[in-house]
C-alpha cells in the first residue's frame, strides 16, 4: 500500500472529518433536546463544540490550521467554553500556526492527553475473517443496544450516565455516520462507527465489554468498517489511539501508521 506522506492540507482534511462528526452530534442534540442543549462555534479555522458537561464530544478540534489565530478568536473560544461553565480542551495538531501555541502558553494551558492519528489507504486487501464472531449495522431499531454496549465498554474512562448515554446515541444518529455491533455467540460483545466525511472515513466509538476482551472483537469490527469504507468509496481511513494502547496495537495490525500525534490542551474554568 501507498501510504500519504503529512502535509498541511491532508492534516487539515484529517481533522476536519472529526470535527464534522461532533458538529453533527451537536446538531442532532440541539434539534432533539433544544438550542441550549448543544452549541458549536467556527473559530481559529476549527470548531468548539458542546454537548454537554464533561462530554467526550465537547471539546475544540482543528484549531490553527488555517493560519494565525487572533487574540480575538482565542478570547471568543475561551468565552463559548467558559460561559458554559466549561473547561476548555482543545485537540491539537502539531502543524497549527505558531500563533495557537503562544496562546496556550501566555494563558496558561497544560497538556492532558496524547493520541495517534492513525490512517491507512482504503483498498481491497485479502482480511483474515473473524472467528466466531458476528459483526452486523446496526438498524434505528437497535441504536440504544449499541450506544449502552459501547459506553459499558468505555466505563474505565467514561461513567456510564444517562447523559452520556444521550450523546452517544445521538452521535450515532448523525449525518453520514453508521454503527456496528459485534456479537459472540448471540450475546453482544463490543460496538463502533464509521463517520464517512468526503474521501475519509473515520473510525471512531470502538469499544469492547470487559468479558469479551482478547478474543479480537476490535480487529473483526475494525475489518467490517474497513469494507464499508470501500463500498462508500473512501480512499484513506482515519482511526485515533493513545500511544502504546491495546487498541494502538490492534489497528497497527491492520495496516495503520501513526500519522502523527496530537496533543489536548486544557485550561480550568476561570472562576
Amino acid at each position: 500500500m501507498e501510504y500519504p506522506l503529512l502535509s498541511l492540507e491532508l492534516a487539515r482534511e484529517l481533522e476536519m472529518a472529526e470535527a464534522e462528526a461532533a458538529v453533527a452530534c451537536a446538531e442532532q442534540m440541539r434539534a432533539a433536546a433544544g438550542s441550549n442543549a448543544a452549541a458549536v462555534l467556527a473559530v481559529g479555522g476549527g470548531f468548539a463544540v458542546y454537548c454537554g458537561a464533561n462530554s467526550p464530544v465537547t471539546q475544540a478540534v482543528g484549531l490553527g490550521l488555517n493560519g494565525p489565530v487572533s487574540k480575538e478568536e482565542f478570547d471568543r473560544l475561551e468565552e463559548f467554553y467558559f460561559c458554559r461553565k466549561e473547561p476548555v480542551r482543545a485537540e491539537t495538531c502539531p502543524l497549527v500556526d505558531a500563533s495557537l501555541m503562544e496562546h496556550y502558553r501566555d494563558r496558561g494551558y497544560f497538556v492532558t492527553e496524547f493520541s495517534n492519528v492513525m490512517v491507512r489507504p482504503v483498498e481491497k486487501t485479502e482480511m483474515a475473517a473473524a472467528n466466531g464472531i458476528e459483526i452486523q449495522r446496526v438498524g434505528d431499531d437497535e441504536i440504544e443496544l449499541w450506544t449502552l454496549a459501547v459506553a459499558q465498554g468505555f466505563a474505565e474512562n467514561y461513567p456510564v450516565t444517562q447523559e452520556l448515554l444521550e450523546v452517544m446515541k445521538l452521535f450515532a444518529s448523525g449525518k453520514n455516520t453508521e454503527c456496528f455491533l459485534a456479537r459472540i455467540n448471540g450475546q453482544v460483545a463490543g460496538g463502533g462507527t464509521l463517520a464517512a466525511r468526503g474521501r475519509i472515513a473515520g473510525l471512531f466509538g470502538a469499544s469492547t465489554l470487559p468479558g469479551f476482551r482478547g478474543r479480537g472483537v476490535q480487529t473483526a469490527l475494525l475489518q467490517a468498517r474497513m469494507r464499508r469504507a470501500r463500498e462508500l468509496g473512501c480512499e484513506l481511513a482515519m482511526s485515533l489511539a493513545q500511544p502504546g494502547s491495546a487498541s494502538q496495537r490492534n489497528i497497527t495490525r491492520q495496516g495503520f501508521r501513526t500519522l502523527y500525534t496530537r496533543v489536548k490542551f486544557e485550561r480550568q474554568l476561570v472562576v
